[in-house]
């Protein structure tokens, strides 16, 4: 007795099944040819969205955006760094915040008049 939302995330919770894999392989690669941020017109998970407040009506959007993953080299010209030892590092720095939340920032500085309610994986 699972129903369809029920069902679905249940798939989307064994993201190596051949299902999940086939499905995130053919649209990562059309993800790839579309822009960085895109606006869509419904939810590519309607059952996680749902779960994190979307209702399908006016004034809910729903907006894609591809962050580049793996950690911040710092912008330092030639790598030359003046200091202290402990601030010589460039390649192996951490940016502070999660991809998550850089994703969310982006979408808001593209819809500015909106305000952004939540954010999920695909």
């Amino acid at each position: 007795n699972m129903g369809a939302y029920k069902y679905l995330e249940e798939l989307w919770r064994k993201k190596q099944s051949d299902v999940l894999r086939f499905l995130l392989r053919v649209r990562a690669w059309e993800y790839r040819q579309q822009s960085n941020i895109t606006r869509l017109s419904g939810p590519s998970r309607i059952e996680k969205a749902r779960r994190l407040g979307y209702k399908a009506k006016q004034g809910f959007v729903i907006y894609r955006a591809a962050v580049r993953r793996g950690g911040r080299k710092r912008p330092n010209p030639k790598g030359i760094v003046y200091g202290k030892p402990e601030n010589q590092g460039i390649s192996q720095l951490k940016f502070a915040r999660n991809l998550r939340s850089v994703a969310e920032e982006r979408v808001g500085k593209v819809a500015n008049n909106l305000r952004v309610l939540n954010s999920y994986w695909v």
